[in-house]
């Protein structure tokens, strides 16, 4: 998936959480998302491949991270059957 269409994605998943969390765990989770952000840019300058794939799977987990601990703020640990592979 290129860069702009995961934004896109991204942003309307965001919209669509965002009216759920609290503004502490938006803060927590737009923090994981700049931090992705910036390794991402390092990623489109490199000119070494395999620089380039660990940067962006590191940019992966640290958005992932941020989202898990934004959930995890709001939820007070609880995870909803639909956060659950296979879950409804």
């Amino acid at each position: 998936m290129n860069k702009t269409a995961f934004a896109a994605v991204a942003l309307v998943a965001g919209l669509g959480l965002s009216a759920c969390q609290s503004e502490q765990a938006d803060q927590v989770e737009d923090a994981a998302e700049n931090q992705a952000d910036a390794l991402e840019d390092q990623a489109d300058m490199t000119d070494n491949e395999m620089v380039e794939d660990t940067l962006e799977d590191q940019a992966d987990a640290v958005e992932a991270q941020g989202e898990e601990a934004a959930d995890a703020m709001d939820d007070d640990g609880e995870v909803a059957p639909s956060e659950v592979p296979g879950g409804q």
